[in-house]
């Protein structure tokens, strides 16, 4: 059948066919196999450990992702039949491309720092939300400390409000049964100090010293 195969490298290889007219309205059958034995493997398309279909306008196809320093087994048929010796050809692979393998290397090391960027960023978004969850948590709790420090000083004011109330109540009605047990009509001046006000000294009007006069007028008077 005629057929070539160049341009080998250590992971490609193109092969170069003839035309063959039975094919030209159908497709050929690119079927290789690595570390071929004739010995033990027969021509048969199920030993072949890959098959390429090509358009039967094409005769060449480039063979790709093949192992460095390996021998290929290589054959083309129409319309996927069973090849026969003459359509199979031997080759065996290079070294692998220096450039190929930088490449490879530049590859897995994006390939590694894609996944390192990804855990780092899920990280960050985990401890940020973390963080914003507890920020909101405090601010929460802190206005209600404030209203309940409020509603104590109120409830304190309050039940100051209350006994200043009652004890400014007792003294008014002490007053009165002061008033009742003294019918002479002699006024006592009594002094309230209000415990809401400023505690200065009050100083004692003049009636307290106008009581005894008083007094004796009104005996002289019967």
């Amino acid at each position: 059948m005629g057929i070539t195969i160049q341009n080998i490298t250590g992971n490609t290889a193109m092969v170069i066919w003839p035309k063959m007219a039975s094919c030209a309205d159908s497709f050929y059958s690119v079927m290789y196999h690595p570390n071929w034995n004739s010995m033990l493997s027969s021509y048969s398309r199920k030993n072949f450990q890959k098959e390429e279909r090509v358009p039967g306008s094409r005769s060449s196809f480039v063979v790709e992702n093949l192992t460095p320093l390996t021998t290929y087994i290589l054959c083309v048929t129409c319309q996927s039949a069973n090849p026969s010796s003459d359509q199979c050809r031997t080759f065996h692979t290079l070294e692998q491309d220096p450039a190929s393998a930088s490449n490879t290397k530049k590859e897995l090391a994006l390939g590694i720092w894609l996944t390192s960027s990804i855990l780092l960023l899920i990280i960050a978004g985990i401890l940020l939300h973390g963080c914003l969850h507890l920020l909101c948590r405090n601010r929460r709790e802190q206005p209600e400390g404030q209203n309940r420090t409020s509603e104590d000083n109120g409830k304190t004011w309050t039940k100051s409000m209350t006994q200043t109330s009652e004890e400014l109540s007792r003294q008014s009605q002490l007053i009165q049964d002061t008033e009742r047990k003294n019918p002479g009509g002699i006024q006592l001046a009594t002094i309230i100090e209000n415990p809401l006000t400023c505690t200065e000294p009050i100083m004692r009007t003049s009636k307290s010293q106008e009581l005894v006069p008083m007094t004796e007028q009104h005996s002289a008077m019967n």
